[in-house]
């Protein structure tokens, strides 16, 4: 039985846009639309005794605040939301964790290293693109019209999350959440974003995974100008085999995008064969030298424009693997003399 094969969809078709399904004892499924390719997001409305806690907001965008005014009526029955718990720090998890727990005077609990990125993130509106930034994209052999499409657009991750609250209630990897009686765990993984948080509950048997872990597409896995040097690939991966020795199988996962599911450990499974099969092409390609741009169909098995809207996601992704190759000693790297990176097996 194939990976794919061995998912289970349980909970059915998603709940339309701005509506509520109920998935586990007062566990409801909200699934809200973006203005994407992934055009979707699913967040959690949790029942916590007299109020709510919400896992994720959705982006800061008008149709979406009009969602939420109207489920607040619909669904929440006046009884306010008082804890607003985000996953991680990507705009379409928090973009609205701010103007919510100013809505209800909630608290926003989130890990550290999430807070703090995204804080710093936010800072960059009205910057001007760092010349470090534009030299890590320059490197992995960007076009003049590339970088400055970046130079224009740099700064725009703000202008999608409301301004997060000044304090917060930090979540740590083992914490325990009690909501509505039922201890929620904190179970922390790294790779796609710093310190992302995932909340398993054994007495319903549900495992909320936020980006984690998806059914049917895997979470982006890149390195940033900020810190050119990361291997969050060796992250991602040790995280996928943690979750399976610390998650149980039977889990319902609630994930951000795509379905709920059941099969935990075969879709881990599915993901780090996939991650996998994907260095093997690169070591392939890399026979011969080759730039970061230059990888792009043999890791993604299709080809990326330099004027494509994911050139920034997928020359992240492709600097991760490579950057996981140079720490395993298979691939060196060498600098030219316009500046840009050439990489190649070493044996």
């Amino acid at each position: 039985m194939s990976n794919a094969a061995a998912l289970q969809y349980p909970c059915g078709a998603p709940p339309a846009m701005g509506s509520f399904l109920e998935v586990a004892p007062g566990v409801f499924w909200v699934r809200l639309a973006m203005p994407f390719r992934l055009d979707h997001i699913n967040v959690w409305l949790l029942k916590d005794g007299g109020g709510w806690t919400l896992v994720d907001t959705g982006l800061r965008e008008p149709e979406t605040l009009k969602r939420w005014l109207a489920l607040f009526d619909e669904l929440l029955q006046g009884r306010p939301v008082r804890r607003v718990i985000g996953t991680h720090m990507h705009p379409d998890h928090i973009g609205l964790a701010g103007w919510i727990t100013k809505h209800f005077s909630a608290t926003l609990c989130m890990s550290r290293l999430e807070y703090l990125n995204c804080r710093a993130l936010v800072s960059d509106t009205g910057r001007e693109a760092p010349e470090d930034a534009l030299a890590f994209w320059r490197r992995a052999g960007w076009s003049p019209v590339a970088l400055e499409t970046y130079r224009v657009r740099f700064g725009d991750f703000g202008k999608h999350i409301h301004p997060l609250p000044d304090s917060f209630c930090r979540l740590r990897d083992g914490d325990e959440l009690s909501i509505d009686g039922r201890a929620w765990k904190v179970v922390i993984g790294t790779g796609h974003s710093p310190e992302h948080v995932c909340l398993h509950c054994p007495s319903l048997d549900v495992f909320i995974s936020g980006d984690q872990i998806l059914p049917k597409i895997s979470s982006n896995v890149s390195v940033h100008p900020m810190e050119p040097q990361a291997d969050p690939m060796r992250d991602w991966l040790d995280t996928l085999a943690g979750l399976r020795a610390s998650v149980p199988d039977s889990v319902l996962v609630l994930p951000s995008h795509n379905e709920c599911f059941r099969g935990l450990h075969a879709r881990i499974d599915g993901l780090a064969d996939s991650q996998q099969r994907a260095l093997d092409r690169l070591r392939e390609a890399l026979r011969e030298p080759r730039r970061v741009v230059d990888l792009f169909e043999a890791l993604f098995r299709r080809p990326i424009p330099q004027t494509s809207t994911q050139l920034g996601l997928a020359t992240g992704e492709t600097v991760a693997c490579l950057n996981h190759l140079m720490q395993r000693g298979e691939v060196g790297c060498e600098g030219a003399a316009d500046g840009v990176d050439w990489y190649r097996c070493v044996s």
